[in-house]
């Protein structure tokens, strides 16, 4: 795989690399880690999102500044982080060679050439993998793939967390990471929009099926009044799975044109769940995009759907 990927490295002279839309720490921390790798390697590379507001307890990480909102290398490469389907990119890629790079189950390879391993626990754990035998390791770079693998495992906490992954977090460590400061940075750096928004939330859960199943809204109406932006919902729906009884959480942001689905799951394949609506994810944790505006029918469907599947007991 690293043959192919080198071969089309050398093809181009530049090379744009693509984070996905809502942007979280593992997309950005694997673009950021791999920008700093081709960057020492002397190709000329940019970094790209399409959203102009990115999450700012992230804006530690090297060379977070030159994230742009907009591709201007012409014929560049395109290199996708963290994104399961093209369409999560927000760009218009046509007639692009791309390197998709993803651990997404749900990934629709859409690359010119697909280094996708589901069996990783996150998207920098591929990309380092694939650029450290033939590539100069850096500080900035292991800064940001360490950074990137905390947050998906949200602190090595998640199923799929095993010997394997904590090889590769010591081997980013020994390049001189500086973890205080990535840990004040991760955990000591709330808005408190956000703690307003944590608060409405929580106002909102609903429990069904024996207490198995949470739910919670982010209206528009909570959005308003507690001043929060979207990078301020990251989060919350952890706290619907973190009670005893529930085996699967449901978050619902609402947006004045769409509803924003996210599912976690403590041992259930909410993956399947979330593709069945059009979505994708992890197995444990993933989410879509619904154009039906009425939050209590899209509820009234998704436990529909999960009682059909027999995703929690008794079903």
């Amino acid at each position: 795989m690293i043959e192919k990927f080198k071969k089309l490295l050398e093809k181009h002279d530049k090379v744009s690399i693509i984070t996905h839309r809502n942007p979280d720490g593992d997309t950005l921390g694997t673009g950021l880690g791999i920008y700093a790798v081709l960057k020492k390697a002397g190709k000329q590379v940019e970094i790209c999102n399409i959203d102009k507001e990115l999450p700012k307890s992230l804006d530690f990480l090297p060379h977070f500044a030159k994230i742009k909102s907009q591709i201007n290398f012409d014929n560049s490469l395109i290199i996708t982080c963290d994104s399961g389907s093209i369409d999560l990119l927000g760009f218009d890629l046509s007639l692009r060679e791309i390197v998709n790079i993803d651990h997404h189950q749900s990934n629709t390879n859409y690359g010119t050439l697909n280094i996708v391993d589901s069996k990783s626990v996150s998207a920098s754990m591929v990309a380092y993998k694939l650029l450290k035998d033939d590539f100069e390791m850096t500080k900035d770079m292991a800064t940001c793939f360490y950074v990137a693998l905390v947050t998906d495992t949200q602190n090595f906490i998640t199923l799929n967390v095993n010997k394997d992954v904590f090889s590769v977090a010591s081997e980013l460590i020994s390049f001189g990471i500086n973890l205080a400061e990535v840990n004040k940075n991760l955990t000591q750096r709330k808005s408190l929009s956000s703690l307003r928004v944590l608060s409405a939330t929580l106002d909102t859960l609903e429990l069904y099926e024996d207490a198995q199943i949470a739910s919670m809204v982010v209206s528009k109406d909570i959005l308003e009044k507690t001043g929060a932006r979207l990078n301020d919902t990251t989060g919350l729906i952890d706290y619907g799975i973190a009670l005893v009884t529930v085996k699967i959480a449901i978050l619902i942001i609402e947006f004045p044109n769409h509803l924003k689905v996210s599912f976690r799951s403590d041992a259930a394949d909410v993956s399947s769940l979330a593709v069945h609506f059009g979505g994708g994810g992890h197995l444990m944790a993933s989410g879509f995009i619904s154009n039906e505006l009425d939050i209590d029918l899209v509820l009234k469907k998704i436990k529909k759907e999960i009682k059909k599947r027999g995703l929690i007991n008794g079903t």
